[in-house]
Parts: C-alpha cells; structure tokens; sequence
C-alpha cells in the first residue's frame, strides 16, 4: 500500500507506514507525505509516485478541485 496523506488535517494519521518524502503542491504550498508499508517500503517507487504526485495536484487546480487528504498512489 503506498498513499499521499495531506500534512495538517487531523483526520488521518500515518499510523504503522513509513514516510518516504513530502511533496509540495506548486499551486497551494499544501504538502504531502508519501507513504508506504515497512514491508515494502522502496525509495525508488516513492520517486516515482512523487513525480505521479506532483502533475495529479496541478491537474487538480486546473479543474478547482480541493485536494483530498489522502490519495491512492499507483504502485
């Protein structure tokens, strides 16, 4: 499982998953920590997702879509 968790809302917490970077919304400043399973944890698909992050977060602007707190990531 790897998910986008927004920093700064309080309904959901990373619990038992380890954070692999934040991403930063170049519209907003709303950040983002990526986060993926111990078991599973891989730097290198964190890199990935955060690419996938960052154009999913503008494609939300230009529809005026608030960001949600938590997003799926592909794997």
């Amino acid at each position: 499982m790897a998910v986008a968790i927004k920093k700064g809302q309080t309904r959901l917490k990373p619990t038992n998953l380890q954070t692999m970077g934040i991403v930063k919304c170049e519209a907003c400043g709303e950040q983002f920590a990526i986060v993926h399973d111990p078991g599973s944890a891989n730097p290198k698909r964190a890199e990935i997702q955060a690419k996938w992050l960052e154009k999913s977060l503008a494609a939300e602007h230009e529809l005026s879509r608030e960001h949600p707190d938590k997003i799926e990531l592909p794997d």
